[in-house]
């Protein structure tokens, strides 16, 4: 049997590549063969990642915030690697704050990277495979939105990113509707706390670490290369009959039909 994950010429676009989650996505789906668009608005982190993901990895710097950048990158990958076959649209930041007390900076800024950032790529892309799919491509690419249990459940100081991440559900969902009359599929994924560099204050203080460790019936927080596998599953012939859908990837702490 071939190996349904392979994604042998594909090449996926990511966002958010240069480090955590999405440089582990990224080398995830160069194992699978993929050529790999990385995006970041970091140059320094993103040449460290091409140092040591190799050739098929290609960057480019620039803000996920800025449409007509989302538009300039896939024009520069498809000049690169000739399509754009997947989307993983991971960058994100935080700006914790509590209700009362966050400024319309801290806002605005999660929900412009968040969830316009999302957005931008989606229509991006989808605009690229779209035109695939009317020149008579039968596959032309899957999407992947990172969401977050905190827009499901909600997340203390966090009104901002629990309100983007929320929106990334209907976003994601739209898409599957939109768009699946011409194959492309479009899923979510919704991570709990992944060990990375952004959730280090909520696995390293105890006023929040022990509370929230006994809610996740794994009981351990999950690391970046072990998430990036759904992901690459989600993008991958493996997956070709799911659209439209949640995946939790939180070692239990949501459970629900």
């Amino acid at each position: 049997m071939n190996n349904p994950m392979s994604l042998i010429g594909r090449t996926i676009l990511v966002t958010g590549a240069g480090q955590g989650i999405g440089m582990a996505i990224s080398r995830t789906a160069l194992e699978q063969g993929a050529s790999v668009v990385g995006i970041d608005m970091n140059p320094e982190a993103l040449q460290n990642a091409a140092a040591e993901l190799g050739d098929q990895f290609f960057s480019i710097a620039g803000n996920v915030t800025d449409p007509e950048f989302a538009e300039r990158a896939v024009a520069e990958g498809v000049e690169r690697f000739g399509a754009i076959h997947g989307l993983v649209n991971n960058a994100g930041i935080t700006r914790p704050a509590m209700i009362d007390k966050m400024t319309q900076q801290q806002w605005q800024s999660v929900i412009d990277v968040n969830m316009t950032g999302t957005m931008n790529f989606i229509q991006a892309v989808g605009r690229h495979m779209l035109e695939r799919a009317k020149g008579g491509d039968k596959n032309p690419g899957a999407i992947v939105n990172i969401s977050s249990d905190a827009g499901r459940r909600g997340s203390l100081g966090q009104i901002n990113y629990a309100a983007a991440k929320s929106a990334v559900f209907g976003m994601t969902m739209t898409a599957a509707r939109e768009w699946a009359r011409f194959g492309i599929r479009s899923n979510a994924v919704c991570f709990g706390v992944v060990a990375t560099a952004m959730t280090e204050t909520v696995r390293t203080d105890e006023r929040f670490a022990d509370t929230y460790l006994a809610q996740i019936p794994l009981g351990r927080w999950s690391t970046p290369q072990e998430v990036s596998v759904p992901v690459c599953f989600l993008l991958s012939e493996g997956a070709s009959y799911i659209t439209g859908q949640v995946l939790s990837v939180n070692g239990g702490f949501t459970i629900a039909m």
